[in-house]
């Protein structure tokens, strides 16, 4: 039912009145239950490590100011989501993000959103703590990457109310 449901999106056009365009978004069905993990150690050592205490930065400086750093960030969580089940073949080598982040040059989105004064944001950086917590584990690393997202939640509560 998966497979057919992301071949008919893929399929699917509409007409915006100038001709048929493809739809924007798309379905892609994987065979490994684990493959949305990948992700995990790329938010945690890129995209919530954009939030500073006081500013933001980049995605490319978050990963590149301490390359040893980032890289222990990024093998914990994939660590992690191995001892969850899944395949090394399921995760993005460590080298091939750190390469990839040299073209972000922006801050995450999260951070935009943070610290152009959102009170909420998806938490995946709470999530991966909780998940690592329920096997025992705990990375002071990652208890600071929440504990700055918290405070510029709280921040913006506060400012919000």
């Amino acid at each position: 039912m998966l497979r057919n449901l992301e071949a008919a999106i893929e399929e699917a056009r509409f007409n915006d009145g100038d001709g048929s365009i493809e739809i924007p978004v798309k379905l892609k069905v994987h065979d490994s239950t684990f493959v949305p993990l990948a992700k995990w150690p790329m938010l945690m050592t890129g995209n919530y490590r954009c939030i500073l205490e006081d500013r933001m930065i980049s995605i490319k400086e978050a990963v590149h100011r301490s390359v040893d750093e980032s890289r222990g960030i990024y093998e914990w969580v994939s660590n992690l989501c191995l001892g969850l089940g899944a395949d090394e073949a399921d995760l993005v080598p460590f080298d091939k993000y750190a390469k990839a982040a040299e073209g972000l040059g922006k801050p995450s989105s999260a951070a935009r959103a943070l610290f152009g004064g959102a009170a909420h944001i998806e938490r995946v950086d709470c999530l991966v703590r909780r998940v690592a917590a329920s096997k025992g584990q705990t990375f002071e690393p990652l208890d600071e990457i929440v504990s700055l997202v918290d405070q510029r939640l709280a921040r913006n509560r506060t400012a919000a109310s």
